[in-house]
C-alpha cells in the first residue's frame, strides 16, 4: 500500500545518479575544493590573452545546473567578447560611477573601499577578453502573449551565479563581480527582451603576471557557522 502511494504521489520522478562517498572520501574531497575556492580572489588586472570559448560554454553549462524555484531556471547569460561592445559598457559605467563617487558616495562608504583599492575607473571592462552579464527573468512568456511566474527569482540566479564563479575559478580564470547601479542600459545594449533586468556582470580572464589583489581575509568559521547538536 505505501509503496503504490509512494509511486502514485512521485509520477515523473526518476532514481538519483549523483555521486555517492564514504565520510572519509566525502572529508578529503570537501577540503580539496575549500583549498581550491580559498585561493580565488577578485582580479582587477586582466591580459589579452584570450579565453577559449568552450572554458566559457562550460561554465555557462554548470550555472544552468543551479537549483531554482519550481526548477523555472530564470536565468539568461550574455557573453560578450566583442571590443566595442566591452567599450560602450566601460564608458556608461564610468559615467555612472563617477557621479555616484562625486554625489553619492559618503566618507563611510570611502573608507570602506579603501582596502579594496577601487575608484570609478572600470579599466578591467574593456581590457578583460570576456564579460558575462547575467539575467534574471521576471516573468516567462507562453503562447499568445500571456505571462507565467518565476519563483523565487532573485534567489535562484544568486544561487546560478555563484556555480558559474565557482566553475571559472576551477578553469583557471580570474573574475570579478560588478554591478554598476543603475545598470538598466545593459538590457538596451544586449537588447534584452523586456521580462529580463540585468543582474550583475561577471568580469573574467587569466589574471595578468603581476596581478595584485588586497591584503584582506575571511571570517573564520566559527563567526560564520554555528552548529545546533
Amino acid at each position: 500500500m505505501i509503496g503504490s502511494m509512494a509511486k502514485k504521489r512521485w509520477d515523473g520522478l526518476i532514481p538519483y545518479s549523483g555521486t555517492r562517498t564514504d565520510s572519509e572520501s566525502g572529508i578529503m574531497d570537501s577540503k580539496r575544493y575549500l583549498d581550491i575556492m580559498s585561493g580565488r580572489r577578485t582580479i582587477r588586472d586582466f591580459p589579452t590573452r584570450p579565453v577559449d570559448i568552450g572554458i566559457i560554454r562550460n561554465c555557462v553549462a554548470t550555472a544552468g545546473q543551479a537549483p531554482s524555484g519550481a526548477n523555472k531556471q530564470p536565468w539568461h547569460f550574455v557573453v560578450i567578447t566583442n571590443p566595442e561592445t566591452k567599450r560602450r559598457i566601460r564608458r556608461e559605467s564610468e559615467n555612472i560611477e563617477k557621479r555616484f563617487y562625486q554625489q553619492v558616495a559618503g566618507k563611510r562608504w570611502g573608507d570602506d573601499l579603501k582596502p579594496l583599492a577601487t575608484n570609478w575607473e572600470k579599466p578591467f571592462l574593456s581590457e578583460a577578453p570576456v564579460l558575462i552579464a547575467v539575467f534574471l527573468r521576471k516573468f516567462e512568456v507562453i503562447a499568445g502573449g500571456g505571462k507565467a511566474p518565476t519563483y523565487y527569482p532573485s534567489e535562484s540566479v544568486g544561487l546560478a551565479t555563484g556555480f558559474l564563479i565557482s566553475a571559472l575559478h576551477q578553469a583557471g580564470l580570474g573574475t570579478l563581480t560588478y554591478t554598476p547601479n543603475p545598470m538598466g542600459f545593459l538590457s538596451d545594449f544586449l537588447e534584452r527582451p523586456d521580462n529580463e533586468r540585468p543582474y550583475m556582470l561577471v568580469v573574467c580572464g587569466y589574471p595578468a603576471d603581476g596581478a595584485m589583489v588586497p591584503d584582506i581575509g575571511k571570517k573564520k568559521l566559527e563567526e560564520i557557522m554555528t552548529l545546533d547538536s
